[in-house]
């Protein structure tokens, strides 16, 4: 993927509003998940809020891919195509990932979401992998390896039954949609590069009931599934390293104090 981009300060600040972006369209989505609602609404909803802020959704197009958002249910891991013919039904959960381009600079975030009440493994797997997301974030500083992320992550995804997707993984964002490095969800300790100040990736774990591994749907080329057919959940934010911490960028309601 070639070298990390060291962000600057106008790069980073316009970052920072894409990221901001991207999280507003998250919660306007949150709005419509409800029992009987099809995911190509919610994602007809979350472009018209994209475009009419100027921006533009990063996903459209993107290789071919067709949404302006992966919205992915139950068994989906990632990269679910929104459709009219996908309805939600009580006790579905799923992830909607969004990516924005404002004024050239990219946000990516996505989370989960349930509709009605959901069964206590799917809560519980949910609630799992939120603190993975967790986990993974308090490793961002500078001089730290990019591995302990993943390290972190597995370790407490595993301890709890759980495994992790190794297929995909959270990468370098802001300049492009991918850039170097790729964040692994699950490496050894203290192994790949060292943080430094001015980078920015997301990271953005899929944790699995069952097995680690997925089937891409051959007919769409695109949909993830888990080969078992068990849940999948995943979060995803988008991180700056700072001179001596972090910073969610995607994070619009205080969840994580800058560091």
């Amino acid at each position: 993927m070639g070298r990390i981009i060291i962000k600057n300060g106008e790069q980073t600040e316009g970052i920072r509003k894409s990221c901001r972006l991207a999280a507003q369209a998250l919660d306007l989505a949150g709005q419509f998940v409800q029992q009987g609602v099809s995911t190509g609404f919610i994602n007809a909803k979350i472009e018209e809020f994209i475009i009419s802020h100027g921006a533009i959704p990063a996903t459209k197009g993107y290789n071919g891919y067709p949404m302006s958002s992966c919205i992915s249910l139950n068994e989906v891991v990632c990269h679910g195509i929104p459709s009219e013919q996908t309805v939600l039904k009580e006790g579905d959960i799923l992830n909607i990932d969004v990516t924005t381009i404002l004024n050239g600079y990219y946000g990516d975030t996505s989370r989960m979401f349930i509709v009605g009440e959901v069964s206590f493994e799917a809560e519980s797997l949910i609630k799992a992998t939120k603190h993975c997301l967790d986990l993974g974030i308090q490793q961002v500083k500078p001089g730290n390896y990019f591995g302990n992320i993943g390290f972190v992550i597995s370790r407490y995804a595993r301890a709890n039954g759980y495994s992790v997707v190794y297929e995909f993984c959270g990468h370098g964002v802001g300049v492009n949609f991918h850039e170097a490095p790729n964040v692994d969800h699950t490496s050894r300790k203290n192994t790949g590069q060292l943080m430094k100040q001015g980078m920015i990736f997301t990271i953005e774990p899929m944790i699995n009931q069952g097995k680690p591994s997925t089937d891409i749907d051959k007919k769409d080329g695109w949909t993830a599934r888990t080969v078992d057919g068990k849940l999948s959940a995943q979060f995803e934010h988008t991180v700056l390293v700072t001179g001596t911490g972090f910073e969610v960028l995607t994070d619009i309601h205080g969840d994580y104090p800058i560091t």
